[in-house]
């Protein structure tokens, strides 16, 4: 099967300098393994290996003051896609000060969208700190992708629950929200129950295809923690949504993009599926060419 290419909507990287460190953080409270070293060019050598073509690296401010630093990141990253295959989100905090100002300068700079963590950051989606976000990302034309349910390194935290988004975009006014992880990790019919009737909602398939590589004995989740979707579970959700709202991620560094690329090609979805999810549905986000 022959797609136009494969485009990973959802990984991460850090600046060289801190690169070692935030993985090996990281790695310790998820309880989880990398498999890339979360620098630029450790992501692009492991897509390329991989057969993906762009990669959509996401930003998280886990304080107000990395906001503006992250997003000169972020635009830097976005204006040399062609020659490395990277592109990035923007990002934002619900405590930043100048929030509206500098959504607007994302929206300036040419990025598409942001990434908000309601669970990194600390605080629920239906917050009014939230919603203004939203809010203002819907009048500026950006997209905002989320971390939606649960989180592996934070277990029970609750920020980003189904019902929590729900009420959140009901209060926020149009905006197009890509709930990740399937819509809300390990708590994927819920998300389907109460995201899914909402058109202006799409989903990711990081984290939550494939399998978890545990970092040692100790695992933050009990009873079954270590189950992700099955193929059947994936193409039935995949389904429901609609493929045309579903985008393909890996969540690198945190799966192997080889594996993850392998295991999207076994599921028993149409070409026009694998089309649509592997390339069309994020390329038309981004406004690249879909054909």
């Amino acid at each position: 099967m022959t797609v136009s290419g494969i485009l990973d909507f959802h990984t991460h990287t850090f600046p060289d300098r801190i690169a070692a460190g935030a993985v090996s953080s990281l790695q310790a409270k998820s309880h989880s393994r990398a498999f890339s070293d979360g620098t630029e060019a450790g992501l692009a050598a492991r897509a390329s290996a991989a057969g993906i073509t762009r990669c959509v690296v996401l930003p998280v401010a886990t304080s107000p003051r990395q906001v503006a630093h992250i997003n000169d990141s972020s635009i830097r990253i976005a204006q040399t896609a062609e020659e490395t295959g990277l592109t990035s989100l923007g990002c934002m905090h619900p405590d930043y000060e100048d929030w509206s100002g500098e959504l607007a300068r994302i929206a300036e700079a040419g990025l598409k969208g942001i990434k908000l963590h309601p669970v990194y950051q600390g605080v629920d989606m239906d917050d009014a700190r939230m919603l203004r976000i939203l809010a203002r990302c819907g009048e500026l034309g950006l997209f905002v992708l989320i971390h939606a349910g649960y989180d592996i390194g934070f277990p029970g935290a609750a920020q980003a629950t189904p019902e929590k988004v729900r009420r959140a975009l009901a209060q926020a006014g149009p905006v197009r929200l890509i709930a990740a992880h399937m819509g809300g990790w390990r708590c994927w019919e819920e998300a389907a129950d109460q995201l899914g009737p909402l058109p202006n909602v799409m989903i990711d398939t990081a984290f939550s295809v494939g399998r978890i590589t545990p970092l040692g004995d100790a695992f933050p989740w009990t009873e079954e923690g270590l189950r992700m979707l099955s193929p059947e579970e994936t193409v039935r959700l995949i389904r429901r949504w609609g493929p045309e709202r579903v985008l393909f991620g890996t969540d690198s560094p945190w799966s192997d993009q080889a594996e993850a690329v392998r295991d999207f090609l076994a599921l028993p979805l149409t070409e026009a599926e694998r089309e649509a999810i592997l390339w069309r549905n994020g390329a038309a986000l981004l406004g690249m060419r879909t054909a």
